[in-house]
């Protein structure tokens, strides 16, 4: 495992442990602060991924 998947590792865990859980609202009616925050878990979950 390499160093950087190790960090993106980290900070999914710490997401799931602080940020909410925005994906089982509708997308369309989220604001623009909540997009960024479903874009950013996406973000680090796709690089935290093999």
């Amino acid at each position: 495992m390499t160093f950087r998947r190790s960090v993106f590792r980290a900070l999914a865990r710490l997401n799931k442990a602080l940020l909410p859980s925005l994906g089982q609202r509708d997308l369309q009616r989220l604001t623009k602060l909540q997009k960024a925050l479903v874009a950013y878990r996406y973000w680090v979950t796709r690089n935290a991924l093999p």
